[in-house]
């Protein structure tokens, strides 16, 4: 899928790959609705997972990378579930390299909402809503095989679904939702999840590539 090459069209780190200070973290709590660039292909159809977090953490902000923040569960579990082939760092920033083997492999990043907070619970219902709302709209133009949202309590919000459980969902009940385009929802990977260790949220990365029909 990424050709020879492969030059990345993400910022790099806005801290020049050094570690972010409680004073660097503090600045980037903002309005700005692009904290962080999405690991995307240039071209609609090359992807066979979109991983939709929540919204990036300050730390994850700061460097420009996603999941970035020690202790988030994101990397290691993806890693132990076969699809990176060795363990991001990306604490620091995200290298060219892995995200080009990311997208090599099919796949994409991005968050339902933009703006950096300390905590997911920051965010307001509205916020949710639209950006729940914009994930539909971008869907045409990404065209992944399978959409994994990371985070139940904020898919419930923002897609108006209070009864919805961890796994498959049913899209006819989201609208606008592409019919051959499936959707699930895992564990929020943050450290503050003490729910879901690695080894649980790996299996769950695996059963959800293991759904992706070729």
């Amino acid at each position: 899928m990424i050709e020879e090459g492969f030059t990345s069209s993400r910022r790099p780190s806005p801290l020049g790959g050094r570690k972010p200070t409680k004073d660097d973290l503090a600045e980037f709590a903002t309005d700005n609705p692009d904290a962080i660039d999405d690991v995307l292909p240039g071209r609609p159809g090359e992807l066979s997972m979109l991983i939709v977090g929540i919204n990036p953490g300050l730390w994850t902000a700061a460097v420009n990378a996603p999941f970035a923040r020690p202790g988030n569960r994101f990397w290691p579990s993806l890693h132990q579930a076969g699809l990176t082939d060795h363990l991001v760092d990306a604490s620091l920033g995200l290298a060219v390299e892995d995200e080009a083997q990311l997208l090599a492999r099919g796949i994409g990043i991005t968050n339902l909402v933009g703006r950096a907070t300390a905590r997911a619970d920051e965010l307001d219902k509205d916020e949710l809503r639209e950006g729940a709302a914009r994930l539909v709209r971008r869907l045409d133009d990404i065209r992944p095989k399978v959409v994994a949202v990371a985070g139940i309590t904020s898919f419930r919000i923002g897609y108006s679904q209070p009864k919805a459980h961890l796994g498959e969902q049913d899209t006819s009940l989201i609208d606008g939702w592409p019919e051959d385009i499936n959707l699930h929802v895992v564990p929020q990977p943050s450290g503050l999840n003490a729910h879901y260790q690695v080894p649980d949220l790996a299996r769950i990365w695996r059963e959800v590539w293991e759904s992706i029909e070729d």
